[in-house]
């Protein structure tokens, strides 16, 4: 027999005892929160108010929006206040709640970024036929799936890694509450709904994955058909960013998700981490918009309606468009 002592709250490690270290990271987190969450809700109120972007493409880059900003909230709010406040302890309700709403995000935005990609091979593939296949019901179809299941991955993870009590350390080598930390302090060897979700989980990503590579290989070769150079730096423009994204967001999730266990965590590690759950939802908006000229112009005519007399932002937005 051997004695355990329960855990009843975690401790996140963050990125350094220091407490001055731990200010600076707070406030550049801090900074970087708001100007993605206020990128993507930009985003979001401009697909959601401009009548030349109610298209499918840009449906599902709002809902991709809505997906960043949320997933940013869960853990980056928690980690500014500890580190400003210098108290890395989490509860365990407030662990379960992370894990919850993390998976439930990122298994949504993994298939909202297949469904887009299946909106672009329609797009350039069967562009006679692209309206009757991808009508408002298809694609809110397609949107309400991805939402739902990931929804439902974060929901049996959740169960299934909470409903055994924890013992030993109850630190977690991360700044957030990640799966892989958790099961290497579960008192339970048996987590049977655990692994299942997640060689299920392995089993769809593996899948859109393919679907992905797939859609990208006819759009690949149907594009490099195109006789003029035009056509085919525009449908380029349209294709790179979303595969841009997509890659990223995968090569860093494995990274995070699939390695071995350690108690001692690299500073490689963490950086993925970081790069996982911030890079991609910051990155997002500049990818989709920076090039876009329909965004641009989108923007241009939102600023003129809601401020008329400020000449310096017409006049920009004038020379981008």
């Amino acid at each position: 027999m051997t004695n355990v002592t329960a855990v009843t709250r975690f401790f996140l490690m963050g990125f350094s005892d220091d407490q001055d270290l731990q200010t600076v990271c707070g406030v550049l987190f801090l900074v970087m929160y708001l100007a993605a969450v206020t990128n993507n809700l930009l985003i979001i109120t401009l697909i959601t108010v401009d009548l030349q972007l109610q298209t499918p493409m840009y449906f599902f880059l709002k809902n991709l929006s809505l997906i960043d900003a949320l997933l940013l909230s869960v853990p980056i709010p928690n980690f500014i206040i500890n580190s400003l406040s210098h108290n890395n302890s989490i509860s365990i309700p407030g662990c379960a709640c992370q894990i919850l709403l993390m998976t439930s995000f990122s298994g949504g935005e993994v298939f909202v970024l297949t469904a887009m990609s299946y909106d672009r091979y329609v797009a350039i593939c069967c562009p006679l036929h692209y309206e009757a296949i991808m009508s408002g019901r298809v694609c809110v179809l397609m949107a309400g799936v991805s939402w739902a299941i990931g929804a439902l991955f974060g929901a049996l993870y959740t169960a299934g890694i909470f409903s055994n009590p924890f013992c030993g350390s109850n630190v977690i080598p991360q700044f957030f509450c990640d799966v892989p930390s958790l099961l290497g302090i579960s008192c339970s060897d048996t987590l049977v709904v655990v692994y299942v979700c997640f060689g299920m989980g392995i089993c769809l990503g593996i899948s859109c994955f393919i679907c992905v590579m797939v859609s990208y290989f006819y759009i690949f070769s149907t594009v490099m058909k195109i006789p003029t150079t035009e056509g085919q730096s525009k449908a380029f423009t349209t294709c790179f960013p979303h595969l841009i994204v997509f890659t990223m967001f995968m090569i860093t999730a494995c990274f995070v998700y699939l390695k071995s266990l350690s108690d001692t965590p690299s500073v490689i590690d963490r950086v993925f981490s970081v790069i996982y759950t911030v890079l991609p939802p910051a990155l997002n908006p500049v990818i989709y918009s920076l090039r876009n000229t329909d965004v641009k112009c989108a923007l241009k005519r939102w600023l003129q309606s809601h401020f008329p007399q400020c000449p310096p932002f017409d006049t920009l937005m004038v020379s981008i468009c």
